[in-house]
C-alpha cells in the first residue's frame, strides 16, 4: 500500500532554512497569535502546556512573550529551558510546531514595546508591575503543515479528489531550520 505522499502527485514537502523559515514562522504565527507554550519537555515526563499571546517573531524567528515573575510557566523554565511552541492558524491550515530555549528577562523596553491597555488584566499595577517578565524562545528548529495556495484552493483540490479518487490536496510541509 503507498503512503498519502506517495500518492500526492504534487510536491508537498519542502524544508524551509535562514530567512525562507523565519518568514514562514513569522507567517503561521501571524495567523495564530498565540499557540501552547510547553515546559519540562526534555525532562521526561509528562510536559505542562498553558496558552500563551505571542507579542512578537522577530528578524532571527525567536518569538516573544510577556509573562509573570511568580508564574508556573516562568518556574519551570528556570528548571528547563528547553521548551516547545504548537500554532494552529485554523482548523485545516497553518499548523506549526517548534522547539526552542527560553530566557527571561526584565527588559524595560521589550516590555514598553510589547504593552497594551488588556494586560493590565495579568499585571494590575499597570506597565511599571514588578512581577512583568520578558521570555525570548531562540527557535532551534521546528515543523510545519499548511496550504501551498489558501484555502479556497485546497477545499477545490480536494472536492476534484474525492469525485475523481485521487489524492489531491494543497498541503505542504517541511522542517524548519532559522
Amino acid at each position: 500500500m503507498n503512503s498519502i505522499n506517495e500518492n500526492q502527485p504534487e510536491k508537498n514537502h519542502e524544508d524551509l532554512q535562514g530567512q525562507d523559515a523565519v518568514s514562514k514562522i513569522r507567517d503561521l504565527v501571524n495567523k495564530a497569535s498565540s499557540c501552547f507554550f510547553c515546559t519540562s519537555v526534555g525532562q521526561g515526563k509528562p510536559f505542562q502546556a498553558r496558552p500563551m499571546s505571542v507579542q512578537e517573531v522577530d528578524d532571527d524567528g525567536n518569538i516573544w512573550f510577556l509573562s509573570a515573575d511568580d508564574s508556573h510557566l516562568n518556574e519551570e523554565i528556570n528548571a528547563d529551558n528547553e521548551v516547545q511552541l504548537l500554532f494552529q492558524g485554523s482548523s485545516h491550515a497553518g499548523f506549526l510546531e517548534l522547539n526552542g530555549v527560553a530566557y527571561i528577562s526584565r527588559d524595560k523596553e521589550k516590555i514598553k514595546e510589547f504593552w497594551g491597555p488588556l494586560l493590565k488584566t495579568w499585571f494590575t499595577d499597570g506597565i511599571d508591575d514588578p512581577r512583568i517578565t520578558v521570555i525570548k524562545v531562540e527557535t532551534t528548529g521546528g515543523h510545519y503543515w499548511d496550504n501551498k495556495h489558501g484555502s479556497a484552493v485546497a477545499l477545490v483540490k480536494m472536492a476534484v479528489g474525492a469525485l475523481t479518487g485521487r489524492t489531491l490536496d494543497d498541503s505542504i510541509e517541511g522542517n524548519l531550520h532559522p
